[in-house]
Formats: C-alpha cells, sequence, structure tokens
C-alpha cells in the first residue's frame, strides 16, 4: 500500500447498531469506535444516502464532491458507500488521502495519476479516490486534478471533500455532483449522545448533555471528543465538568459579562472583564464568540445591533492575525460602550 494510503478519521455522523462493536475497540477514540460501517448505519442525510444507493445500485457514480462543516458525515458516507460498492476488494480499489498527506502537484502527477492509470486484474467497475480536505489543495494541484479526471475517467471515480467549496476551482466543480452537508440537528444527534452514554455507563446530568450539545454545534466529532475527555476526566459529566474540560466560558460568566458591557463605565468593565479572563483562564476569542451569540438574543435598535457586528467581525479577523489579546478584551468594551452612547442618544433625541 502506498505511503498516502491512510485511514482517516474524519467526519463522524449518528448511526445505529453501535452495541455491536467488537470489545478490543475498548482503548479506540470514540470518533472511531463509533463510526458507522454502512449506509443504512447512518441517520442523517438520508437523500444524500438515497441517491448514492441509487446511483451504485446503476453502476453510474459520477465524480462527486462533499463539502460543509466538520463533522457532519462526509468522510464517513462516502467510506460506507466504497465498502458497499467493493466490498472485500476495498483496499485494492479504493485509495484515500488526507490533511496529513503531501498533495501537491507531485503527488497528483505521480501518486494519484499512477493510482488511476491502472486496472486491477479480475476487479470489475472503476476505481475510487477519496481526497479529503481538498480544499487545502494548492491551485497548482486542483488544475492538475482536472487533467487526470478527464483523461482516466473511465477507470477511475474522484470524490472531493472539503469544508469551503468557494476554495474548489470552478473546473473541478464542474466536473463533480455536489452534495451538502448540514450541520446535523438535536434530534439527530441527542439520540445517538444518550444512546453512547449508556453504552459507556457514564454519569451524565441534564445540563452536561445540554452543554454538550450546545457546544458541538452540530459536530458530531466533537461533540463526542467532548463527551470522551468530560467522562475520562471526571466521574459526572455536567455543565460545570464540560466547560471545564473545554476552556469554554460558562453561560452565567457570559451573561455577567454582558451584564457590564452594557451597564458598568468603560474602566469598571474593562477591570472585571481583565479579572474574570485571568482567574478563569478564558481565551477573548471565545468570550468574543460567546458575547456575540448573547447579544444576538438582545433587543436591540437595528443601527445599534449593525454596529455592535461590524465591530465585533473586526475585533475577531484581529485577533486571528495573533493581536494582543489584552488589547482587544479593552477593545471589545469600548465597542459596547460606543453602542451604549449611541442608544442613550438615540433616545434622548426621541
Amino acid at each position: 500500500m502506498s505511503d498516502v494510503e491512510m485511514k482517516s478519521m474524519e467526519d463522524v455522523p449518528v448511526f445505529e447498531g453501535i452495541s455491536s462493536r467488537n470489545r478490543s475497540t475498548e482503548s479506540w477514540p470514540w470518533v472511531e469506535k463509533y463510526r458507522p460501517s454502512s449506509l443504512d448505519d447512518l441517520l442523517a442525510h438520508q437523500e444524500i444516502i438515497s441517491t448514492l444507493n441509487r446511483l451504485i445500485d446503476a453502476q453510474k457514480l459520477p465524480h462527486l464532491l462533499f463539502y460543509g462543516p466538520p463533522g457532519t458525515g462526509k468522510t464517513s458516507m462516502i467510506i460506507a458507500a466504497a465498502r458497499r460498492l467493493y466490498g472485500k476488494n476495498y483496499g485494492s480499489m479504493v485509495l484515500e488521502l488526507n490533511a496529513s498527506d503531501d498533495r501537491g502537484i507531485d503527488v497528483v502527477r505521480n501518486q494519484i495519476k499512477e493510482f488511476a492509470g491502472t486496472k486491477k486484474l479480475f476487479s470489475q467497475g472503476v476505481k475510487l479516490i477519496i481526497l479529503d480536505e481538498a480544499d487545502s489543495m494548492t491551485n497548482d494541484a486542483q488544475f492538475a486534478l482536472r487533467r487526470v479526471i478527464e483523461k482516466y475517467t473511465k477507470n477511475a471515480r474522484f470524490c472531493l471533500i472539503c469544508n469551503y467549496v468557494s476554495k474548489i476551482i470552478p473546473a473541478l466543480q464542474s466536473r463533480c455532483t455536489r452534495f451538502r452537508f448540514a450541520p446535523l440537528n438535536e434530534n439527530q444527534v441527542s439520540g445517538r449522545v444518550k444512546h453512547i452514554a449508556e453504552l459507556e455507563q457514564l454519569n451524565m446530568t441534564e445540563d452536561g448533555f445540554k452543554a454538550i450539545l450546545r457546544l458541538g454545534q452540530g459536530d458530531m466529532r466533537r461533540i463526542l471528543n467532548i463527551l470522551q475527555a468530560t467522562s475520562m476526566a471526571h466521574d459526572v459529566v455536567n455543565e460545570a465538568n464540560v466547560y471545564l474540560c473545554t476552556g469554554n466560558p460558562l453561560p452565567k460568566d457570559i451573561e455577567l459579562v454582558t451584564q457590564w458591557l452594557f451597564n458598568e463605565s468603560f474602566a469598571t468593565a474593562v477591570h472585571k472583564c481583565a479579572e474574570m479572563q485571568k482567574l478563569k483562564g478564558y481565551a477573548t476569542s471565545d468570550i468574543l464568540q460567546d458575547v456575540y451569540r448573547y447579544t444576538t438574543e438582545l433587543e436591540l435598535p437595528p443601527r445599534c445591533r449593525m454596529y455592535l457586528y461590524d465591530e465585533l467581525a473586526k475585533l475577531e479577523h484581529r485577533l486571528s492575525n495573533g493581536t494582543t489579546e489584552e488589547l482587544q478584551l479593552a477593545s471589545l468594551v469600548a465597542v459596547y460602550a460606543i453602542a451604549r452612547d449611541q442608544m442613550s442618544g438615540a433616545v434622548a433625541e426621541a
């Protein structure tokens, strides 16, 4: 097997039949231990599953482009589809490349081209090449891949998987059938999380369960990682322990910060926010994101809301570029102080 033929650990959706797993998987990460093994095990994205089943049955599988947020089942679905398509020949008929592999132009010209250009003796059908996180490929590599797809369509099918479809060149997009994977909703996730908690014999409280779903944001891989990490670090999976493991600010702390932003003087709010950050060890980016979510639920004048969202976006951009967290925390307080003055002025004019 080539150096680049690796098992992917991406995108774990919800599924059935998890109680039948072999005991040898006890030490595995739960994202692998509870990964679905067939299309029938998947509960989410039923329309996509139905379409893939029809294409496989008709032996008319096109080139595919799966895109959407992480942890929504993209990789698991194509692997399950490939196992249905090839059965025991999966290892010799499928090439998997993921983010840990070098996928520059040399890989496209050599390894992918070599795999796509050869036919397996005594095996019917076309090969499948899975390119996970294809949006991290260089443009040169994508243009080279376009030519490989054109040349070897008789021998191979390609499945491109990415989070951001805008980073895939139009020439590749036009050659693939596109499927969008939306974040998993709470109904799809909640039953599986509770079932896994029962199988693992976890002591999980209702507030801990809700905290995991809140922090997971429809990403099943993140949800399982949070659940496993909390259960290994604490005897009880409750809200406080979940937030302690992830390092995210507690909802009550964010509510308190927001009250300071809207009610305290600038100097007092800066001091209190800085003290909380120092005491709890919160990242400014996490405070910013949670304050934004809390703000969306408040009743604010439209112009004030527009100003806040615009300034918070600028703050997030500056933080992503590695600016000083202490300075950006003070800037966050300043943004809300200005917004508060705008609201006071609007009331006075009225």
